[in-house]
């Protein structure tokens, strides 16, 4: 559901009740909560927060990830890393704890493709990360990260590579291959598009995948030739 652009002490109110930290500086709340298509007048947009945030969250993460898992090797906590800090892991933050709708964007942004908005609401929460630490320090940032991506962290399959690079590392050894992609259709308005993608490799039949991106699509091209060719078992990223 759509909210009044808020600012002031009543966007800082409504933030700190989605994500559970108590925000004080509002100028800092408002920069980190406007998209570049929604400046001020004093131009100020979420960049230069969401460039620290970022920072802290890979911090962050990393020492969660040091502690949980004292045998993994550095190749898996690597793995995990990259899953945890992705943007579409801190997109799904953002919509667990529903801040979208309290964005300062453009009204053309409302309706960009599903990609942009992914990318939008990453930078978001890494955004409001850099303030908790800029507010409160890196024991609250830590604080923060343990709380909204803990339960992820220690997930059954979160050390789950990326599926494209796990498909080419496994074609290399099989096949000595690339995987080759290809886009076999593109569905629905500019806005909101869908991909149908098939990915080949040598002396295998093609696996298909759909998505609201190529890279999506790519994806789970990559995911169904994985799991049909036993090389991962289905479900196994689920608890």
């Amino acid at each position: 559901m759509a909210v009044k652009r808020l600012r002031g002490p009543q966007l800082v109110a409504e933030v700190s009740r989605r994500t559970g930290f108590a925000y004080k500086d509002a100028a800092l709340v408002e920069e980190a909560m406007t998209h570049s298509s929604a400046r001020s007048r004093s131009g100020v947009d979420y960049q230069r927060l969401e460039f620290l945030g970022d920072r802290v969250l890979g911090l962050a993460v990393a020492e969660l990830l040091f502690e949980s898992f004292p045998k993994a090797p550095e190749g898996e906590l690597s793995v995990r890393l990259n899953a945890l800090v992705n943007a579409e892991t801190l997109a799904e933050v953002a919509d667990e704890l529903d801040i979208s709708p309290l964005i300062h964007m453009g009204s053309d942004l409302r309706g960009a493709a599903t990609r942009k908005q992914i990318n939008l609401r990453a930078d978001v929460m890494e955004a409001l990360i850099a303030v908790v630490f800029l507010e409160a320090g890196i024991d609250a940032a830590r604080t923060f990260v343990r709380t909204h991506w803990g339960s992820r962290a220690r997930a059954k399959g979160a050390d789950r590579r990326d599926p494209k690079t796990a498909l080419q590392e496994w074609a290399h050894q099989v096949a000595g291959v690339t995987p080759a992609y290809s886009v076999d259709d593109r569905q629905g308005p500019d806005h909101d598009p869908v991909f149908s993608v098939a990915v080949k490799i040598k002396g295998y039949d093609p696996a298909f995948g759909k998505g609201r991106s190529k890279r999506e699509a790519e994806q789970a091209a990559a995911t169904t030739m994985l799991e049909r060719e036993g090389v991962w078992h289905r479900n196994e990223n689920v608890s």
